[in-house]
Formats: structure tokens, C-alpha cells, sequence
């Protein structure tokens, strides 16, 4: 059974005539799906491993040099910096078909019996070895990337077609690691096809474990089904005096703000160009930073997007971030019409505001979008709205708080350790605000050792 997808939705879902699709790849297992339902009744279309549009994602996301099962989203942020060019190449790997389904062409894959995910015939097909991991980045790279990225909104908008005409169903649910692609959850929204899209938060392998927690509830327990999840802060949390605690032992000097006082306080250091670690509260579940384990600066800021890149993250210069809102001030700088409390969607940046927010604008004038309201978290979206009484401007920029390869930090030894080795300004643990300037010499990291701890994704 593809638990995150029958399970992990439905039950954190209270809507009638509700259509699931769950789209995730388990590589190398014979049981990765995709799966359409219509109200919990039995499934109307499955394609079966080998079938995959995840795994056909990962294939491509090998073929460019990537680690598969990690930086398949890389791919999707370096898709705008390409063309088109190779789509009829990549409609010799899939077939899609009139009824939604999809069939690929095995003889372009070698996942089935080996270690790699593509062969020869692949570059054949294309006409370039697969890239070797850190080499440089050509445009052919960009334009096979845009072209998968096309590839993969043209299946899901079929599959999204086929699913309303096999359910009549109005409104769609999606989970699997397929639909952690915020670029095609996008356009099927834009679509019309439903009125309205759910797309589980924790929709890659996190999801599996709160589908199997809801089945038991549901199905053995017969607990009442759940309403929709409106957050995902559900990890840890470390409370004040624990916070403090660590610190006086670390011999880490801070200032304590009062609480009230706080959004003022890092408002304030936002403006004066200066990027913050900042943890607060229980961490967030599921694969984005949401407001509790998070980097932020200001997003007004186009220096802040190379800044964070390359001396914070260490990543690659062509990935883009994505934008913190106030939830009731979206359709003032995006083209969306609705919520985003999970930055699963992806939306137009509104041309009179793309110069305001070059850091969260990426190059094709798209962000993937996280709005916030106060009901999900107070402190974080009394942050942006202290922001905006200074700046006029209600969007930060929000990344995981972790380096390349990194784990997200979960506490508050994990942030100061991140902090101290990467070129972060500020790190708000709680209350306590510290000032890198303010670290005495032996405080001070170099940041290659660090990194040579991780993996690089």
C-alpha cells in the first residue's frame, strides 16, 4: 500500500467529493504507484513500478549530475534558467497516454538491475555524457532540466484531467514526492480543472509516517477523521530557561528581549541588511523551513541572494529562495489568490513588485511561496508584520536553516553550531539575540572544516 498517499491526505482532509492522487517513487522497490481515488472507494487508475513520473524526475536528476533522492528540487530551480529544447527527446522516454496514465521506454533506464539510474542510451538521445557531480553547468543542462520540468507539468495535468473525468470529483488532494514539485502543483491550480487543490505537507517520505500514525487512529482505533492541517509545527521545542541554560554553559554572551519587544528587535536588524539564524518553538515536520528552524533576511535586499548562497549555504549561485508573506497581502505581490502555508506552490511574482523583492524573485519572475497568518504562528507572523510597520514591505526571505548537505538544525546546540561556521550575523535562539561581532576571538570558525562533515546534496 502507497501509505503516504492513502493515508496521510484523507485524514487531515475534511472535504466532500474529494479526488486523491499520490504520485512518489521508491527506488529500486516494486511498489512505487501512482494512485487516483475518489472518496476513500477503492482506486480508480494505478501505473506500477517501473512505471514512475518520480523516478523518470530522479533519472534526469542523475543524468545532470545530482544526487538522486536529494536535489531532485534543484533541478526544478535551475529548470527557469533554460529552454525547451529537448521535450520531443523527453517524449521518447515517457509515453503519456489518453487516459492519464504513462508508460516510460525501459530501454532509456537502468534502475530495474543496477546501480545507475541512466546508460548509454540516454546520452545517445541526447547527445552528452551525464555530467559529472560539481563539474560546470552548461545552458544544455539548464534546457534538459526546463524540458523535464515541462515534461512533468504536461503528465500531471494529464493525470489531473483524467482523475476529474474518472470521479467528477471538485477538488483534488495530492501527496507522494511528486508533489513536492511546486512548479506543476502551480499550474494545476491555475488550471480551473478543480476548485480548489490540498497538497499534503509532508508529501515526500516524512508523509509515511503520519499516514501510518492516521490509518491506525482511523482504521483500528476508528477515531473521528481529522480536519485539514492548518501547521506543521510539531517537533521539539526547547523553552526559555533551557535556551539561557545552554548558553551560560557554552560561555555564549546575548541579549535577553523581552518577548513583546522581540519582532521589533529582529524587524529591525532585518533592515539593517543583516541575516539571522532564528529557532523558535516546536520544529517544523516535513521537508521545508516554515518559521521555527529558518535563515532570514530581507528580501528587498538583491545582494542578500548571493550572500546567503555562497557564504551561508554554500550552495549552488542558481538556486533561488523562497518568500515568507503575510497571508492577508499575497495578492498585493503575487498571482495568487489563495493561501500557501506550506510553500508548495509556485506563482508569478506581480511585475510592479519584482524589482521591490529581487531576492525571492527568481529569473523567469516565479517564487515558491509561503504565507503566514497568525493563527498558524504568531511570533513569526508578528516578525513580518513589525517588518512591514518599518519597511513598507511585508515579505522576507525564509531558507532552511542548515548548510549543503546539512540536516535542518533541530536545536538549539545544532544552530549555534551552523551559525558559528557560516557567515550569519545574528542568531535569535528564543529570546536571546547574539551578535557574532560580540563573540570573543576563541568563538571564532572557519567554516571548511564544517562543511567537510556533510555530504554534499
Amino acid at each position: 500500500m502507497d501509505i503516504q498517499g492513502k493515508s496521510s491526505i484523507p485524514r487531515t482532509m475534511n472535504r466532500m467529493q474529494l479526488l486523491r492522487i499520490s504520485a512518489q517513487d521508491f527506488p529500486m522497490q516494486p511498489w512505487s504507484l501512482q494512485t487516483v481515488l475518489a472518496n476513500g472507494r477503492r482506486p480508480r487508475l494505478e501505473i506500477r513500478y517501473p512505471h514512475s513520473l518520480g523516478l523518470l524526475y530522479s533519472a534526469i536528476t542523475y543524468y545532470l549530475g545530482f544526487k538522486v533522492n536529494s536535489a531532485e528540487y534543484k533541478v526544478m530551480g535551475l529548470a527557469p534558467y533554460g529552454e525547451p529544447k529537448y521535450t520531443e527527446q523527453m517524449r521518447k522516454l515517457i509515453d503519456l497516454k489518453p487516459d492519464g496514465s504513462f508508460a516510460l521506454n525501459m530501454k532509456y533506464f537502468t534502475y530495474e538491475y543496477g546501480l545507475r539510474m541512466t546508460g548509454k542510451h540516454i546520452e545517445t538521445l541526447f547527445g552528452q555524457s551525464t555530467r559529472k557531480p560539481e563539474s560546470p553547468l552548461e545552458q544544455f543542462h539548464k534546457d534538459i532540466a526546463r524540458s523535464l520540468q515541462e515534461i512533468t507539468d504536461e503528465a500531471m495535468l494529464n493525470l489531473a484531467r483524467a482523475a476529474k473525468k474518472l470521479t467528477g470529483s471538485r477538488y483534488l488532494c495530492l501527496a507522494g514526492g511528486v508533489a513536492l514539485n511546486c512548479v506543476s502543483n502551480g499550474k494545476i491550480l491555475r488550471s480551473g480543472i478543480f476548485e480548489d487543490i490540498y497538497i499534503q505537507p509532508a508529501s515526500g517520505d516524512a508523509g509515511g509516517a503520519l499516514g501510518a500514525a492516521l490509518m491506525v487512529w482511523h482504521n483500528t482505533m476508528q477515531g473521528d477523521r481529522l480536519p485539514r492541517m492548518e501547521h506543521v509545527y510539531l517537533g521539539n521545542a526547547y523553552g526559555q530557561s533551557e535556551i539561557e541554560q545552554f548558553l551560560q554553559d557554552q560561555k555564549i554572551p546575548y541579549d535577553k528581549v523581552p518577548l513583546h519587544d522581540l519582532p521589533h528587535r529582529v524587524a529591525e536588524l532585518l533592515e539593517g541588511e543583516n541575516v539571522l539564524g532564528w529557532l523558535q518553538g516546536r520544529m517544523e515536520f516535513g521537508p521545508r523551513s516554515l518559521g521555527n528552524r529558518s535563515i532570514i533576511a530581507d528580501a528587498r535586499n538583491p545582494n542578500n541572494w548571493k550572500k546567503v548562497n555562497l557564504k551561508i549555504k554554500f550552495r549552488e549561485s542558481f538556486r533561488p529562495f523562497a518568500p515568507t508573506i503575510l497571508e492577508e497581502r499575497t495578492k498585493d505581490y503575487f498571482a495568487l489568490d489563495r493561501a500557501s502555508p506550506f510553500m508548495l506552490l509556485v506563482a508569478d511574482t506581480q511585475p510592479d513588485k519584482r524589482r521591490e523583492i529581487p531576492a525571492v524573485t527568481h529569473v523567469d519572475g516565479s517564487a515558491r511561496i509561503q504565507t503566514i497568518n497568525r493563527n498558524q504562528n504568531a511570533l513569526y507572523y508578528d516578525l513580518l508584520k513589525a517588518f512591514e510597520a518599518r519597511t513598507g514591505c511585508p515579505v522576507i526571505i525564509n531558507t532552511s536553516f542548515n548548510v549543503r548537505g546539512e540536516p535542518i538544525v533541530e536545536s538549539p546546540k545544532d544552530a549555534l553550531n551552523c551559525f558559528l561556521h557560516t557567515h550569519m550575523d545574528f542568531l535569535i535562539l528564543g529570546q536571546c539575540v547574539i551578535d557574532k561581532k560580540k563573540l570573543p576571538p576563541e568563538w571564532k570558525r572557519s567554516s571548511e572544516k564544517y562543511l567537510q562533515q556533510f555530504t554534499l546534496d
